[in-house]
């Protein structure tokens, strides 16, 4: 199937601080939850850290080089919040923002699009000693940093994202507690996932006010939720879990509410919702990022969380055990541009993990992973062709990197990440994508 893609289509590659700058501790750098928890034994796998991961608060230049030879046209990163604040709010390290400013300036010069975040999950720890999350001053700090970016940056950047993955943030770090902070509490949750709504409201009408040219949105992760079997009580455990996983984050945006029914199950723990607290997380976006890896089963079951088990599909699965399910990009961009009107979308994740090594040609042949991002980018082309406003698409990920709980396990990158060295080495999927990339299109 060939699928040929705008002209101005932005094609690119993602990461995130936490996961490849390494710096932990480098120019006035403060602590992250991310330090903290990588550093409490068993809490990441062969308890793994970020201290140095691909270390390209250092390799930044080559990497730009690597970029520029690959053909990538965007480049979507994080910025880290303590490096910048270290204690999440007052003095600021300038050094921090150095490493930012020569990185926006080296893209720009490489002729490569700079998308930042301002959030992927490297909270201050010094904020998450004073409540994190669950408290409503993280969000009013969250908007102050990111004023500070904007007047540091946006004379030149003028892509910006305010949070990556708010579902994540809420429910792994807090309820779960397989992510940092690792607590778990629902009443937590539901706090941390307003506060997560008011946080990137406020920081959009801080951006409005900077009056800096630009654009900014949010990116979410969302997936197809399917009954695991036709029961009624299984259709309606997947329609709570799509109430959480996916309306909780897009009603508010896009209608200014929660949605109903999963609201009147979990009123009793949420936190205060004060007057206009909805009309901040309902402040007009640029536009929305949509992060897709897989679609999730549904199945009734007491006990849980909304009395709901979730479990992947039965279909083939990536190193990660994640099925793979192309279709359900295609739902997801569709249902976005139906149920939401969604002007303009960027597609901010994307990939998969495999065991990838180093062959005796000193190679790195990854088939498996050339032909998932051909499934998937064929779904994105079928988007646009149905007429889904899809402006980019940003793969995950640029080169292996921490990835999270699993540590240096699992390999996300189209360029391989020789930890011992440091040494990248462009995987076949990279040469693949350059290629795409080079001719608009795939097929």
């Amino acid at each position: 199937m060939s699928k040929q893609f705008p002209a101005d289509f932005l094609w690119g590659c993602a990461t995130a601080s936490y996961q490849v700058e390494g710096a932990a501790h480098a120019e006035g750098k403060g602590e992250s939850i991310w330090d903290r928890f990588s550093h409490t034994p068993g809490k990441v796998k062969n308890n793994d850290t970020g201290d140095v991961a691909c270390d390209h608060y250092h390799k930044w230049a080559e990497d730009i080089a690597l970029m520029q030879e690959l053909g990538l046209k965007g480049y979507r990163f994080s910025l880290a919040w303590p490096r910048i604040i270290p204690t999440g709010r007052g003095e600021i390290n300038q050094r921090g923002l150095d490493f930012y400013n020569r990185l926006v300036d080296g893209l720009l010069e490489a002729g490569i699009t700079p998308f930042a975040t301002l959030y992927h999950w490297d909270l201050p720890q010094a904020l998450q000693d004073r409540g994190g999350w669950p408290s409503r001053d993280t969000a009013q700090a969250f908007a102050e940093y990111a004023s500070v970016c904007y007047e540091a940056l946006g004379d030149r950047l003028q892509n910006w994202i305010t949070l990556n993955e708010p579902w994540v943030v809420a429910d792994l770090g807090y309820r779960e507690g397989i992510f940092a902070p690792g607590h778990q509490s629902v009443p937590e949750t539901l706090a941390a996932a307003h506060h997560l709504h008011l946080a990137s409201g406020w920081a959009v009408q801080a951006f409005r006010e900077s009056g800096q040219a630009g654009k900014i949105g949010i990116t979410l992760n969302l997936a197809p939720i399917q009954p695991l079997t036709d029961s009624e009580a299984d259709a309606g455990a997947a329609d709570r879990y799509d109430q959480w996983l996916n309306r909780w984050w897009l009603d508010p945006i896009f209608r200014g509410a929660y949605p109903e029914g999963i609201h009147a199950l979990l009123e009793a723990q949420m936190p205060e919702v004060r007057e206009g607290d909805m009309q901040v997380a309902n402040t007009p976006l640029d536009f929305l990022g949509l992060n897709y890896y897989f679609r999730q089963m549904a199945e009734q079951a007491p006990r849980e969380f909304l009395d709901v088990k979730v479990s992947y599909g039965s279909g083939p699965k990536t190193a990660f055990g994640w099925e793979i399910y192309p279709e359900g990009y295609y739902e997801m961009m569709t249902r976005l541009a139906r149920e939401y009107g969604v002007e303009d979308l960027y597609l901010t994740e994307n990939g998969a993990a495999y065991n990838d090594v180093i062959a005796a040609d000193g190679e790195v042949h990854d088939p498996e992973r050339i032909a998932y991002l051909q499934a998937h980018l064929e779904q994105v082309g079928r988007a646009i062709q149905d007429g889904v406003p899809v402006r980019g698409y940003f793969l995950w990920s640029l080169m292996d990197n921490f990835e999270w709980a699993a540590g240096f396990s699992m390999r996300f990158g189209i360029v391989y990440s020789d930890y011992p060295t440091l040494r990248r080495i462009p995987k076949d999927s990279a040469k693949w994508y350059a290629e795409v990339m080079a001719r608009d299109g795939v097929g």
